[in-house]
């Protein structure tokens, strides 16, 4: 009986308790009518043994009643599913690299934690993770949340803590001879001590740390609309929509960025040639994530804004 420790456990356990004693009805008259018919209809009893006649309200009941209550059960949890899946707008965001065998998480003030995560109570947090080999899971029971973590994209999970303390964290997914031990723990605090921690252990920012790669990498030389080189135009690029070679389209978000850096032949931009060389294998997935957070607070300069209007 694990502690409900955020605001989706009760939701997750009503489903699962209803679930439960739904199937345990089912159960308890489907083996009850059985043995019922075992006893009366034995070898030798007197039971009359005519053909039975047909009841169509009761075979209609039987049927149309637990249909009913079952895809009852199915628009409830589709309901919650759709819930767990879409954070809050204003969830803040924190990143984790899983790899065998650890969590590497870093905030975006740049504090950084192995194993550890820890976590204001009342205010949503959204998880942006990926792994740097095998598949990975990440579970937090008493949250009632738990999210794969594929390597060369994003998955994403959010939760909002609603006790302080500190709550087990593990991988749910066989990851290799040390899986057992890829654990760690979850750290809920109230907001004053949460924002004391970040103070704490403020190191630097993750978009200060993309916008050093961006620049050490030699991304400027060419993304900079004032190089010359015709190349995409990467300011306000996050959340926009991208028209791309072969006519589609694609929303500009943290998958798109992340393939883009690794992948550049996968989704080209329309009007642009597939000339960009792949980072995948010379940047850390930790380095991605700083250049998509980079990216994602890159706004034109005031000089430059004046002259695309």
């Amino acid at each position: 009986m694990l502690p409900q420790a955020s605001t989706l456990a009760p939701k997750v356990d009503h489903l699962f308790d209803t679930l439960l004693l739904l199937c345990a009805v089912v159960v308890v008259g489907v083996f009850a009518v059985m043995i019922v018919f075992c006893v009366k209809y034995r070898r030798g009893s007197e039971a009359v043994r005519t053909p039975p006649r047909q009841h169509l309200g009761v075979e209609l009941t039987w049927t149309l009643v637990p249909f009913a209550l079952f895809m009852g059960i199915f628009g409830w949890s589709m309901h919650l599913w759709i819930q767990l899946r879409v954070p809050p707008r204003d969830a803040a965001p924190v990143y984790v690299v899983a790899k065998q065998w650890m969590w590497k998480v870093q905030h975006p003030g740049g504090q950084r934690e192995i194993d550890q995560l820890h976590v204001p109570v009342g205010q949503p947090v959204r998880l942006v993770m990926t792994s740097r080999d095998v598949i990975h899971s990440f579970y937090v029971p008493a949250f009632r949340v738990k999210q794969d973590v594929l390597p060369d994209r994003y998955t994403q999970l959010w939760f909002t803590a609603t006790q302080a303390g500190s709550y087990d964290l593990f991988c749910a997914e066989f990851c290799g001879t040390d899986h057992s031990r890829m654990r760690g723990r979850v750290i809920a605090m109230p907001p004053a001590d949460y924002a004391r921690w970040l103070h704490a252990h403020q190191g630097t920012g993750l978009a200060a740390q993309g916008a050093a790669l961006f620049r050490q990498l030699g991304c400027s030389g060419c993304h900079d609309p004032r190089s010359g080189v015709h190349a995409p135009d990467l300011y306000g690029l996050y959340g926009r929509t991208v028209p791309l070679a072969d006519g589609a389209q694609v929303l500009a978000d943290e998958r798109y960025l992340h393939d883009s850096i690794l992948l550049p032949k996968k989704q080209i931009a329309a009007g642009y040639a597939p000339i960009m060389p792949s980072f995948e294998g010379r940047i850390g997935e930790e380095d991605v994530l700083a250049l998509v957070a980079y990216l994602k607070t890159r706004t034109r300069p005031a000089e430059d804004a004046d002259e695309h209007r």
